[in-house]
């Protein structure tokens, strides 16, 4: 008796998208069935290892597409694992990669209906991809070494049934999708429209396809299924790569570098990786995994290998290993000293790699950099072995270059005289950044400083010694210390010392501000703005400060330094009416240091005490003038 099931609200968001789709190019729903299929002869495969009567009756996978113009189904059938009914209703009702998420959250952020709709292209939306030619779908299959089969079943509106299927009525084993295909569809019915799909989409495919042209005729052989990274790179077009990266990245975009290479000596083993050339979906996920498929001799183990680190989880690639054993578990593999040494080697390879394309082709790598960089940056404070040549890949957006170009090495041979530290400045946003009043003092010298944007900025900064014997030093950060570097022709010469009335001022506003801040001092930095924060000379900087607090992982924050101009004409005023109206100047004091937070992008310590202040200093302001 069949069962009835909803779907997964995910999966109803994403199958609305589909059966309502007027995506131009419907033809990705071949190849992500064509795709499934191999991944399931795949798995099979690897399971046979240990059980080889799995397939001691059918020992060759292959993946059949039949045509029947009569019935207008388009049936995509494998020999492969196999699905139970709790595999049907896991694999298809629900949505289990974050990155499908991220791709619904992407679509419903678009405003215009037509670019959300191009947005499917961009991403590999799997199984559900064939809503867009079917208007039902059923799904015949055997999961292989067992003697129940089920048939799973839908239209695309909100539900699915998973029913008992007659052995009879079943494959052997694997799986038949029988997409029962729309009226405007009919194209997919033609033997050469297919044909041509199948060429042109999953001629990688490590597993042989062949096509049933209309019912009963013979399956004609349509590909080989040799794995592409197996042949020699000669033998490999340009567009045989791209299509081989858009099946293993489940992406559309072009890849913007292609590396395939055979490691011999101590270990042997090949790689076929891809730099994407563009941001996938789930860039971001918390979980930072990278999507690397690991072969022992052309039989796949794990498909989401930890081969990478987290750092390059962006790239897309296929690690074939001719040392690994293939009689232990995934778990074993993984953890064994020969795939230690693999991805030591991957991930030297990938780094020397990506140096070159730096080096050779500017403006290719600067496109990676947009895209990766503030991922390749999670390196500079995870992986101290490799921080030299990060270093050499990082292009920074700095005071002096706002396009992000910059590298290191530029910007320490534009030093300034008796310049001894690399500057910079984290948040979340470069336009305030580049507005930080912090940066004044920095700017009459003509110093360079770093704008760090990403929030890994603010913490491999702390742990990274320095770059060519210079370290990093925050501008937001202790005492500015740039009295010995000459201003710029034409600036104003080094600050006096503060004068009688200014100390005056400052005790008092230490004193008004004793709960908020634990100093008030003339600042070194500040040209134009009457104020700013700085954090104490130890401790944390005040962006990383925020971070730790926004995630539990600090109780209390430290008090910031409140920094004063003393040639600011506000603050000369006010150093000329102390003595003059106590709670008056109270309020200006406690409006200075509110608006010093706000130009860090904080709220006032108390939005109605601020408000209160600010009504009371206008109102005196306009009673002054009556």
């Amino acid at each position: 008796m069949a069962e009835s099931h909803a779907f997964q609200a995910d999966v109803a968001r994403l199958l609305e998208l589909m059966v309502h789709s007027v995506y131009s190019e419907r033809d990705i729903f071949l190849r992500e069935l064509v795709s499934n299929g191999a991944d399931a002869c795949e798995k099979l495969r690897y399971e046979a290892l240990s059980h080889p009567a799995l397939i001691e009756s059918d020992p060759n996978f292959l993946i059949i597409v039949s045509l029947d113009k009569s019935a207008r189904t388009l049936t995509v059938a494998d020999n492969g694992i196999g699905m139970s009914a709790a595999d049907l209703a896991e694999s298809l009702g629900t949505i289990a990669r974050s990155g499908t998420r991220a791709f619904l959250d992407r679509l419903e952020a678009k405003d215009n209906a037509a670019i959300a709709k191009d947005l499917i292209g961009q991403f590999g939306i799997g199984f559900y991809s064939a809503f867009m030619v079917a208007e039902r779908i059923d799904v015949e299959t055997r999961r292989a070494g067992t003697d129940e089969a089920h048939l799973w079943s839908s239209d695309g509106k909100g539900t699915f049934s998973i029913a008992p299927l007659p052995l009879e009525a079943a494959p052997a084993r694997g799986t038949r999708v029988i997409l029962h295909l729309k009226e405007e569809a009919g194209e997919y019915l033609e033997p050469a429209r297919v044909e041509q799909i199948l060429r042109e989409h999953s001629s990688a495919i490590a597993v042989p396809i062949a096509l049933v042209e209309s019912l009963g005729k013979e399956p004609r052989r349509l590909t080989d299924g040799s794995a592409l990274w197996t042949k020699p790179k000669s033998a490999v077009s340009a567009e045989e790569y791209a299509e081989f990266y858009r099946n293993l990245s489940s992406q559309f975009d072009e890849p913007a570098l292609t590396l395939h290479w055979r490691a011999e000596g101590r270990h042997e083993y090949t790689v076929l990786a891809f730099v994407p050339g563009s941001r996938p979906f789930d860039l971001f996920d918390s979980a930072r995994k990278g999507r690397g498929k690991l072969y022992v001799r052309h039989v796949l183990v794990a498909e989401d290998a930890e081969i990478l680190p987290g750092w390059l989880r962006f790239v897309r690639l296929v690690v074939d290993s001719a040392d690994l054993p293939l009689n232990v578990s995934r778990e074993m593999i993984q953890s064994s000293a020969v795939f230690a040494a693999i991805k030591k080697g991957v991930v030297n390879r990938i780094v020397q790699e990506l140096t070159k394309l730096a080096e050779t082709d500017a403006e290719t790598y600067s496109k990676v950099w947009a895209n990766f960089g503030a991922v390749m940056k999670e390196g500079l404070y995870e992986d101290p072995e490799r921080r030299d040549a990060l270093f050499a890949l990082a292009r920074f957006t700095t005071t002096a270059d706002l396009e992000g170009k910059r590298k290191l090495s530029d910007y320490l041979a534009s030093l300034r005289p008796n310049q001894t530290a690399i500057y910079y400045l984290t948040g979340d946003d470069i336009a305030r950044l580049d507005a930080s009043p912090q940066l004044e003092g920095f700017r009459a010298r003509g110093i360079e400083v770093l704008l760090l944007p990403d929030p890994i900025d603010a913490f491999w900064v702390t742990t990274a010694v320095g770059y060519e014997g210079k370290p990093f030093k925050s501008v937001t950060q202790g005492a500015a210390d740039i009295e010995s570097i000459p201003p710029k022709e034409g600036e104003a010469p080094a600050d006096e010392a503060p004068s009688a009335a200014l100390a005056t001022l400052l005790a008092l506003m230490k004193q008004v501000l004793e709960d908020a801040a634990s100093d008030v001092r003339a600042s070194k930095r500040l040209s134009e703005s009457p104020a700013c924060l700085v954090a104490p000379e130890y401790g944390f900087d005040r962006r990383l400060e925020r971070i730790l607090a926004e995630h539990g992982q600090l109780k209390s924050a430290s008090k910031p330094v409140l920094e004063v101009n003393p040639k600011h004409p506000l603050i000369t005023a006010l150093a000329g009416h102390v003595g003059q109206g106590a709670d008056a100047l109270s309020d200006v004091v406690w409006l200075i240091f509110d608006e010093a937070r706000l130009m860090d992008g904080e709220k006032p310590t108390d939005a109605a005490r601020f408000a209160a202040r600010l009504t009371r200093v206008l109102t005196n302001a306009v009673e002054q003038r009556k």
